[in-house]
Protein backbone atom coordinates (compact mmCIF):
# COMPACT_ATOMS: atom_id res chain seq x y z
CA UNK A 1 0.00 0.00 0.00
CA UNK A 2 1.24 3.38 -0.61
CA UNK A 3 2.08 5.43 1.62
CA UNK A 4 -0.28 8.62 0.77
CA UNK A 5 -3.17 5.79 0.26
CA UNK A 6 -2.11 5.04 3.96
CA UNK A 7 -2.41 8.04 5.50
CA UNK A 8 -5.80 9.54 3.59
CA UNK A 9 -7.17 6.13 5.62
CA UNK A 10 -5.93 7.00 9.00
CA UNK A 11 -6.80 10.83 8.77
CA UNK A 12 -10.61 9.11 7.72
CA UNK A 13 -10.37 6.81 10.47
CA UNK A 14 -9.05 9.65 12.91
CA UNK A 15 -12.13 11.81 11.99
CA UNK A 16 -14.64 9.33 12.42
CA UNK A 17 -13.94 8.25 15.42
CA UNK A 18 -13.60 12.08 16.82
CA UNK A 19 -17.04 12.37 14.99
CA UNK A 20 -18.40 8.94 16.88
CA UNK A 21 -16.98 10.77 20.08
CA UNK A 22 -18.78 13.84 19.26
CA UNK A 23 -22.20 12.61 18.46
CA UNK A 24 -21.79 10.43 21.55
CA UNK A 25 -21.21 13.26 23.46
CA UNK A 26 -23.97 15.48 22.18
CA UNK A 27 -26.63 12.45 22.33
CA UNK A 28 -25.54 11.95 26.14
CA UNK A 29 -26.22 15.99 26.33
CA UNK A 30 -29.53 15.67 24.58
CA UNK A 31 -30.39 13.32 27.07
CA UNK A 32 -29.63 14.56 29.87
CA UNK A 33 -31.71 17.62 28.92
CA UNK A 34 -35.06 15.83 28.39
CA UNK A 35 -34.23 14.07 31.44
CA UNK A 36 -33.69 16.75 33.86
CA UNK A 37 -36.06 17.67 36.79
CA UNK A 38 -37.92 20.75 36.11
CA UNK A 39 -39.83 23.70 38.95
CA UNK A 40 -43.16 25.42 37.31
CA UNK A 41 -45.31 27.25 39.28
CA UNK A 42 -42.91 29.14 41.04
CA UNK A 43 -42.68 32.83 41.96
CA UNK A 44 -43.38 35.11 38.98
CA UNK A 45 -40.83 37.72 38.49
CA UNK A 46 -41.44 41.46 39.39
CA UNK A 47 -41.55 42.97 36.36
CA UNK A 48 -44.76 44.82 34.31
CA UNK A 49 -45.93 42.36 31.60
CA UNK A 50 -47.89 43.38 28.89
CA UNK A 51 -50.47 41.12 26.53
CA UNK A 52 -51.86 41.12 22.79
CA UNK A 53 -54.60 38.41 22.90
CA UNK A 54 -56.62 37.63 19.54
CA UNK A 55 -59.52 35.58 19.68
CA UNK A 56 -61.26 33.97 16.65
CA UNK A 57 -64.83 32.65 16.14
CA UNK A 58 -65.62 31.18 13.09
CA UNK A 59 -69.20 30.21 12.61
CA UNK A 60 -70.03 27.41 10.27
CA UNK A 61 -72.95 26.06 8.17
CA UNK A 62 -74.09 22.60 8.60
CA UNK A 63 -72.77 21.57 5.41
CA UNK A 64 -69.32 22.67 6.24
CA UNK A 65 -69.14 26.24 4.43
CA UNK A 66 -67.78 28.89 6.61
CA UNK A 67 -70.53 31.84 7.39
CA UNK A 68 -68.63 34.68 9.05
CA UNK A 69 -65.54 35.77 11.34
CA UNK A 70 -65.82 37.14 13.94
CA UNK A 71 -62.26 38.86 15.75
CA UNK A 72 -62.07 39.81 19.18
CA UNK A 73 -58.67 41.92 20.33
CA UNK A 74 -57.61 42.54 23.65
CA UNK A 75 -54.94 44.59 24.95
CA UNK A 76 -54.06 43.87 28.63
CA UNK A 77 -50.50 45.38 31.05
CA UNK A 78 -49.64 43.83 34.08
CA UNK A 79 -48.54 45.00 37.39
CA UNK A 80 -47.18 42.20 39.55
CA UNK A 81 -49.10 42.71 43.53
CA UNK A 82 -46.26 43.45 45.05
CA UNK A 83 -44.95 46.20 42.42
CA UNK A 84 -48.82 47.63 42.61
CA UNK A 85 -49.58 47.19 46.51
CA UNK A 86 -52.75 45.59 45.82
CA UNK A 87 -53.72 41.92 47.30
CA UNK A 88 -53.56 40.44 43.66
CA UNK A 89 -52.17 41.20 40.30
CA UNK A 90 -53.07 44.97 39.03
CA UNK A 91 -54.59 44.41 35.29
CA UNK A 92 -55.59 47.23 32.99
CA UNK A 93 -57.39 46.80 29.70
CA UNK A 94 -56.07 49.28 27.75
CA UNK A 95 -58.13 48.65 24.48
CA UNK A 96 -60.62 46.48 23.42
CA UNK A 97 -61.71 45.66 19.88
CA UNK A 98 -64.10 43.97 18.14
CA UNK A 99 -64.58 42.98 14.06
CA UNK A 100 -67.64 41.18 13.41
CA UNK A 101 -67.68 39.38 10.19
CA UNK A 102 -67.11 42.17 7.30
CA UNK A 103 -67.15 44.96 9.24
CA UNK A 104 -64.41 47.50 10.07
CA UNK A 105 -62.58 46.46 13.67
CA UNK A 106 -64.08 49.05 16.13
CA UNK A 107 -63.23 49.87 20.03
CA UNK A 108 -65.18 49.90 23.48
CA UNK A 109 -65.30 52.74 25.10
CA UNK A 110 -65.97 51.13 28.86
CA UNK A 111 -63.82 49.04 28.75
CA UNK A 112 -60.75 51.55 27.68
CA UNK A 113 -58.13 51.46 30.46
CA UNK A 114 -60.73 49.64 32.59
CA UNK A 115 -58.06 48.25 35.88
CA UNK A 116 -58.78 45.56 37.78
CA UNK A 117 -57.46 43.47 40.86
CA UNK A 118 -56.99 39.78 39.84
CA UNK A 119 -57.42 37.30 42.69
CA UNK A 120 -58.12 33.61 42.09
CA UNK A 121 -61.32 33.23 44.26
CA UNK A 122 -60.69 29.90 46.49
CA UNK A 123 -63.51 28.18 44.99
CA UNK A 124 -62.91 30.02 41.45
CA UNK A 125 -66.07 31.80 42.05
CA UNK A 126 -66.74 35.07 44.22
CA UNK A 127 -68.68 36.44 46.59
CA UNK A 128 -71.02 37.59 43.87
CA UNK A 129 -71.11 34.65 42.55
CA UNK A 130 -68.64 35.71 39.22
CA UNK A 131 -66.28 33.30 37.52
CA UNK A 132 -62.84 34.08 39.04
CA UNK A 133 -63.84 37.30 40.57
CA UNK A 134 -64.14 38.84 36.50
CA UNK A 135 -66.62 41.77 37.53
CA UNK A 136 -69.49 41.55 35.06
CA UNK A 137 -70.38 45.30 35.59
CA UNK A 138 -68.56 46.21 32.77
CA UNK A 139 -70.05 44.33 30.18
CA UNK A 140 -73.64 45.54 30.83
CA UNK A 141 -74.97 47.04 27.95
CA UNK A 142 -71.93 46.90 26.05
CA UNK A 143 -71.90 49.42 22.80
CA UNK A 144 -69.23 50.77 20.87
CA UNK A 145 -67.22 53.43 19.36
CA UNK A 146 -70.55 54.15 16.96
CA UNK A 147 -72.73 54.05 19.95
CA UNK A 148 -74.39 50.48 18.20
CA UNK A 149 -75.50 48.49 20.67
CA UNK A 150 -73.11 44.79 20.98
CA UNK A 151 -75.67 41.81 20.60
CA UNK A 152 -75.71 39.85 23.95
CA UNK A 153 -74.20 36.51 22.43
CA UNK A 154 -71.29 38.81 21.20
CA UNK A 155 -71.19 40.48 24.41
CA UNK A 156 -70.50 37.28 26.09
CA UNK A 157 -67.38 36.60 24.04
CA UNK A 158 -65.97 39.73 24.88
CA UNK A 159 -66.79 39.25 28.42
CA UNK A 160 -65.12 35.22 27.77
CA UNK A 161 -61.91 36.72 26.70
CA UNK A 162 -60.99 37.83 30.02
CA UNK A 163 -62.14 34.58 31.42
CA UNK A 164 -60.37 32.54 29.15
CA UNK A 165 -56.87 34.68 29.58
CA UNK A 166 -56.82 33.98 33.63
CA UNK A 167 -57.91 30.37 32.34
CA UNK A 168 -54.67 29.77 30.59
CA UNK A 169 -52.15 32.23 32.15
CA UNK A 170 -53.47 32.07 35.91
CA UNK A 171 -55.64 28.52 36.40
CA UNK A 172 -53.07 26.42 34.46
CA UNK A 173 -49.62 28.10 34.66
CA UNK A 174 -49.68 29.06 37.96
CA UNK A 175 -49.38 26.23 41.08
CA UNK A 176 -52.80 24.77 42.35
CA UNK A 177 -52.74 24.85 46.39
CA UNK A 178 -54.45 21.96 47.46
CA UNK A 179 -54.84 20.12 44.02
CA UNK A 180 -52.68 19.17 40.73
CA UNK A 181 -51.45 21.91 38.80
CA UNK A 182 -48.66 22.52 37.05
CA UNK A 183 -46.08 22.61 39.71
CA UNK A 184 -46.36 18.44 39.85
CA UNK A 185 -44.89 18.49 35.98
CA UNK A 186 -41.36 18.01 37.06
CA UNK A 187 -40.30 15.88 33.62
CA UNK A 188 -40.89 16.25 30.16
CA UNK A 189 -43.26 13.40 28.92
CA UNK A 190 -45.45 13.71 32.69
CA UNK A 191 -48.91 14.09 31.73
CA UNK A 192 -51.42 15.12 35.03
CA UNK A 193 -55.14 15.53 35.46
CA UNK A 194 -55.23 18.97 36.50
CA UNK A 195 -57.73 20.56 39.38
CA UNK A 196 -59.87 22.16 36.83
CA UNK A 197 -61.19 18.44 35.63
CA UNK A 198 -64.78 18.36 35.87
CA UNK A 199 -65.57 21.73 37.72
CA UNK A 200 -68.26 24.03 36.82
CA UNK A 201 -68.46 27.39 36.76
CA UNK A 202 -71.28 30.05 36.04
CA UNK A 203 -71.40 31.95 33.09
CA UNK A 204 -74.40 34.11 33.42
CA UNK A 205 -72.89 37.23 32.97
CA UNK A 206 -75.12 40.67 32.53
CA UNK A 207 -78.90 40.73 32.54
CA UNK A 208 -79.49 39.23 29.39
CA UNK A 209 -78.18 35.61 30.46
CA UNK A 210 -79.99 33.87 33.20
CA UNK A 211 -78.38 31.99 35.84
CA UNK A 212 -78.42 28.37 35.52
CA UNK A 213 -76.18 29.00 32.66
CA UNK A 214 -72.67 26.93 33.21
CA UNK A 215 -69.65 25.97 31.37
CA UNK A 216 -68.77 22.48 32.68
CA UNK A 217 -64.96 20.95 32.10
CA UNK A 218 -64.49 17.47 30.97
CA UNK A 219 -60.99 15.79 32.16
CA UNK A 220 -58.58 18.19 31.71
CA UNK A 221 -54.93 16.75 30.95
CA UNK A 222 -52.31 18.56 31.05
CA UNK A 223 -48.31 17.31 29.81
CA UNK A 224 -44.96 18.97 29.48
CA UNK A 225 -44.14 18.43 25.95
CA UNK A 226 -40.54 19.79 26.34
CA UNK A 227 -38.58 23.02 25.83
CA UNK A 228 -38.85 25.78 23.18
CA UNK A 229 -37.65 29.59 22.36
CA UNK A 230 -40.35 32.50 22.31
CA UNK A 231 -38.75 35.59 21.67
CA UNK A 232 -35.35 34.33 22.94
CA UNK A 233 -36.34 33.15 26.30
CA UNK A 234 -36.49 29.27 27.22
CA UNK A 235 -39.87 27.67 27.81
CA UNK A 236 -41.46 25.16 28.99
CA UNK A 237 -43.90 24.08 26.37
CA UNK A 238 -47.16 22.38 28.14
CA UNK A 239 -50.14 21.41 26.23
CA UNK A 240 -53.87 20.58 27.43
CA UNK A 241 -56.76 19.21 26.69
CA UNK A 242 -60.07 19.85 28.07
CA UNK A 243 -61.75 16.22 27.57
CA UNK A 244 -65.40 15.72 26.68
CA UNK A 245 -66.51 19.73 28.22
CA UNK A 246 -70.42 20.74 27.79
CA UNK A 247 -72.25 23.78 28.46
CA UNK A 248 -76.02 25.29 29.32
CA UNK A 249 -76.83 28.97 28.80
CA UNK A 250 -80.19 30.70 29.20
CA UNK A 251 -80.61 34.56 27.05
CA UNK A 252 -83.74 36.59 27.32
CA UNK A 253 -82.91 38.93 24.46
CA UNK A 254 -86.23 40.33 25.56
CA UNK A 255 -88.72 40.74 28.41
CA UNK A 256 -90.82 37.73 28.14
CA UNK A 257 -88.27 35.58 25.59
CA UNK A 258 -86.00 32.96 26.26
CA UNK A 259 -83.46 31.44 24.29
CA UNK A 260 -81.45 28.09 25.69
CA UNK A 261 -78.30 27.07 24.34
CA UNK A 262 -76.83 23.85 25.19
CA UNK A 263 -73.68 22.25 23.34
CA UNK A 264 -70.53 20.25 23.74
CA UNK A 265 -67.26 21.63 23.77
CA UNK A 266 -63.95 20.45 22.95
CA UNK A 267 -61.08 22.54 23.67
CA UNK A 268 -56.95 22.32 23.61
CA UNK A 269 -53.40 24.21 23.12
CA UNK A 270 -50.18 25.00 24.53
CA UNK A 271 -48.77 27.37 26.91
CA UNK A 272 -45.34 28.41 26.79
CA UNK A 273 -43.83 29.74 30.58
CA UNK A 274 -40.76 31.40 30.81
CA UNK A 275 -38.35 29.19 32.78
CA UNK A 276 -36.34 32.71 33.78
CA UNK A 277 -39.27 34.87 34.85
CA UNK A 278 -42.55 32.05 35.44
CA UNK A 279 -44.72 34.35 32.89
CA UNK A 280 -46.53 32.97 30.11
CA UNK A 281 -45.09 34.49 27.02
CA UNK A 282 -46.71 32.41 24.80
CA UNK A 283 -50.27 30.44 24.86
CA UNK A 284 -52.62 29.25 22.48
CA UNK A 285 -56.32 27.46 22.05
CA UNK A 286 -58.33 25.61 19.42
CA UNK A 287 -61.87 25.09 20.38
CA UNK A 288 -64.43 23.60 18.40
CA UNK A 289 -67.97 23.95 19.46
CA UNK A 290 -71.74 22.44 18.51
CA UNK A 291 -74.86 23.85 19.31
CA UNK A 292 -78.47 23.28 19.70
CA UNK A 293 -80.70 26.31 20.35
CA UNK A 294 -83.87 26.23 21.59
CA UNK A 295 -86.00 29.12 19.64
CA UNK A 296 -89.48 30.13 21.28
CA UNK A 297 -90.89 30.11 17.39
CA UNK A 298 -90.02 28.29 14.68
CA UNK A 299 -87.70 26.82 13.57
CA UNK A 300 -87.78 25.79 17.51
CA UNK A 301 -84.23 24.30 17.35
CA UNK A 302 -81.45 24.99 15.18
CA UNK A 303 -78.04 23.42 15.43
CA UNK A 304 -74.57 25.15 14.81
CA UNK A 305 -70.42 24.54 14.38
CA UNK A 306 -68.52 26.90 15.85
CA UNK A 307 -64.63 27.35 15.53
CA UNK A 308 -62.14 29.04 17.88
CA UNK A 309 -59.12 30.51 18.12
CA UNK A 310 -56.93 32.01 20.42
CA UNK A 311 -53.24 33.48 20.56
CA UNK A 312 -51.79 34.86 23.43
CA UNK A 313 -48.41 37.08 23.27
CA UNK A 314 -46.49 38.71 26.09
CA UNK A 315 -44.64 41.15 24.28
CA UNK A 316 -42.19 44.29 25.03
CA UNK A 317 -43.41 47.46 26.17
CA UNK A 318 -42.94 49.01 22.69
CA UNK A 319 -44.31 46.62 20.71
CA UNK A 320 -47.65 46.89 23.49
CA UNK A 321 -47.73 50.75 22.80
CA UNK A 322 -47.93 50.21 18.93
CA UNK A 323 -50.89 47.81 18.81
Amino acid sequence: MKRETMLTLLSLLVICSVTSVLAAESTVSNDAILRQTFKLGGERSQQTQYFVMESKLLNYALDGKRVSLDVFRLRLKCVPAKVAGTKGDEYTCVKFTVQFGDEPEVEIPALKNWTYVFKIPPTGVDEKGQTLGIDHAPFENLVDANNKAIPPDKAYHVYNAFIDFHGFCNIFAERMDGGAGIQDLKNIGQRIVHAAAFTEAPVNVGSNVSKGSTFKNGEVTMELKGISRVAGATCALVGYDSGESSFQMIVNPMPNMEIRTKGSSHYMGDIYIDLATNWVRKATLGEFVVTEVTLPMPPNKVNAVIERDILIRNVTADEFARQ
